[in-house]
């Protein structure tokens, strides 16, 4: 048997996955708990249960998390978020421990009780059409600047002033509550990375992988920042000019700064579900179309 063109392939299996994707059903017009329970299983769902583990490991790989510390959630379609469960090491977080809930923190499925900071998450969900998926965890050098109560300078790192930019300090409130969740509101608009006072950083972005980013890239720029100012020379900043190069950049990337115009720093790109966008989608149709060129060639 001749063996097809792996181009042709992945083009038969992205149409497929596409028409997959749009016949499915919001969580606003399901209306059993079976079907709940279906979506919750689904490969689209489980692509991104597999994204939260990863994630859960590179957090405990940077030492970015301790104990059971840190917290993470991707938003599922309309009204559902698959998110991580209370008392578990990132480290050790399996698939099977990840839990669904709506955006009243009601859990609908899944297995482990659900973190007990999903407020705060579902707090940035409401307030940002945009926001995807959200990450709370304590990298040392940001958590260090959000102890002393002090925002890291800016204008000094192009990748900073990208991906992250003008970094917000919101007041320190005890975690898992109402009024923690609540603190973030006044920045989370203008910011996809916010110091939590007295506890660490959120992040949140429109993957749960670009969440984790913007997690290293504040804290490695401020562990940058702290050593150039133990050098005893005077920190340089990016001139104005070159700044504004910079905005134009996060202007196309569609990422949120409050130095950007009202109305332009967040759009949603799409109001389908999480996995039928981008990145995700891509890495779907590969790993499937690996699976069918093995079968064939093994047939072959």
């Amino acid at each position: 048997m001749q063996i097809p063109d792996p181009v042709l392939v992945s083009a038969i299996v992205r149409r497929a996955v596409s028409e997959c994707i749009a016949n499915f059903q919001t969580p606003s017009s399901l209306s059993t708990s079976r079907e709940t329970e279906e979506l919750f299983h689904s490969p689209a769902a489980q692509a991104l249960k597999e994204e939260i583990i990863l994630t859960g490991k590179k957090l405990w790989d940077r030492q970015y998390v301790d104990g059971n510390g840190g917290n993470m959630s991707v938003r599922f379609a309309e009204e559902y978020v698959i998110c991580t469960p209370t008392l578990c090491s990132k480290r050790d977080m399996r698939v099977e421990d990840l839990s669904l809930v709506d955006l009243e923190n009601q859990k609908i499925c899944g297995g482990s009780r659900p973190t007990s900071e999903i407020l705060l998450h579902l707090e940035i969900y409401k307030a940002v059409p945009a926001a995807k998926a959200v990450v709370h965890c304590h990298p040392p050098y940001a958590t260090a600047y959000a102890i002393a109560g002090i925002v890291p300078p800016g204008n000094l790192i192009p990748e900073q002033e990208v991906f992250v930019g003008p970094v917000a300090l919101a007041p320190y409130e005890t975690p898992g509550t109402m009024a923690f969740a609540k603190t973030v509101l006044p920045f989370v608009q203008d910011h996809n990375t916010i110091l939590l006072a007295n506890h660490g950083i959120v992040c949140w972005g429109d993957t749960i992988t670009h969440a984790e980013w913007y997690v290293e890239v504040v804290d490695t720029y401020c562990k940058t920042v702290m050593i150039a100012r133990q050098l005893g020379s005077p920190i340089h900043e990016i001139p104005a000019d070159k700044i504004a190069d910079l905005l134009a950049i996060k202007k196309k990337l569609g990422l949120p700064d409050p130095r950007l115009a009202a109305g332009e720093t967040v759009k949603s790109n799409s109001t389908r579900p999480v996995a039928a966008q981008g990145v995700q989608t891509e890495q779907l149709v590969a790993a499937l179309t690996s699976q069918v060129m093995l079968f064939l060639e093994n047939k072959g």
